[in-house]
């Protein structure tokens, strides 16, 4: 799909989904503005890595707990490459505990980080994205959005709230040539994901393969999702072609929430 001439904002994008979704963008032609955690080197090495595909990248540090530094860098997006015609929310964080014993700051920083700044990140976007008359929003959701699970309030919570999001916002722009969609990945071979597996195995007496097959006991399709597939699906949605598209929720999640 062809995006010359955009520029994207990808949050939580220097690994795993966030940053195949900005691989993605760089390839079909857009310039991508970087957004998460990580070391100053790490963070030079994301950009070169992304930059490679010959479009323009940057990286940007914005605390995504702080509404003003999000706003901050949406606003110098806007200026240093003439506007954001696409927004990805992907940034995300988790943590898994019975209710009785959730933390609340645990609690605060989820829906924070996770629904929150996707609140703060549209709100400075769709002004701009209205008055151009072209604009694409895609909001990465989860297979939580749709089903729930034991010991992840916050995270389901969060999920559940940004999937209703992405409808509101759909039918306040509809008529505007601006379109909001999520997706919502179930498991994705991630390094994350792939580091937690010998603690899995450890933790369950069983092989790595094994462990695996534990992860994904509620995909029928026994794999993994990959970022590339979730990146190809993006680059679709921020197309010309994907124009009546809005108001959708995409599972990827090999079947998960067809039970």
């Amino acid at each position: 799909m062809e995006l010359k001439g955009k520029t994207a904002v990808v949050t939580g994008s220097t690994s795993g989904i966030g940053l195949g979704i900005a691989h993605a963008f760089a390839k079909a032609g857009a310039n991508v503005v970087l957004n998460g955690l990580g070391t100053a080197d790490e963070h030079a090495a994301t950009v070169a890595d992304v930059g490679r595909h010959g479009t323009k990248v940057v990286f940007d540090g914005a605390n995504m707990l702080r509404p003003d530094e999000i706003g901050a860098m949406l606003e110098k997006a806007e200026a240093d490459f003439d506007g954001v015609d696409i927004l990805v929310n992907n940034a995300g964080i988790q943590h898994v505990s019975p209710i009785e014993d959730f933390p609340p700051e645990k609690w605060d920083a989820i829906i924070a980080i996770n629904l929150t700044s996707s609140f703060h990140t549209i709100r400075h976007v769709v002004p701009a994205m209205k008055a151009r008359n072209w604009g694409r929003i895609i909001n990465v959701c989860s297979a939580h959005s749709i089903r729930a699970s034991a010991h992840k309030a916050a995270y389901v919570a969060a999920k559940h709230g940004l999937a209703g999001l992405t409808k509101v916002v759909a039918l306040e722009c509809a008529k505007s040539g601006v379109t909001v969609n999520a997706i919502s990945p179930g498991f994705v071979w991630t390094p994350l994901v792939e580091a937690q597996l010998p603690d899995i195995a450890k933790a369950e007496g069983v092989s790595i393969e094994e462990a695996k097959a534990i992860v994904l006991k509620r995909q029928p399709s026994g794999e993994f999702a990959t970022v590339d597939q979730i990146g190809s699906l993006a680059t679709f949605l921020a197309s010309e072609p994907a124009a009546a598209i809005t108001g959708s929720n995409y599972s990827i999640d090999g079947g998960w929430t067809t039970q």
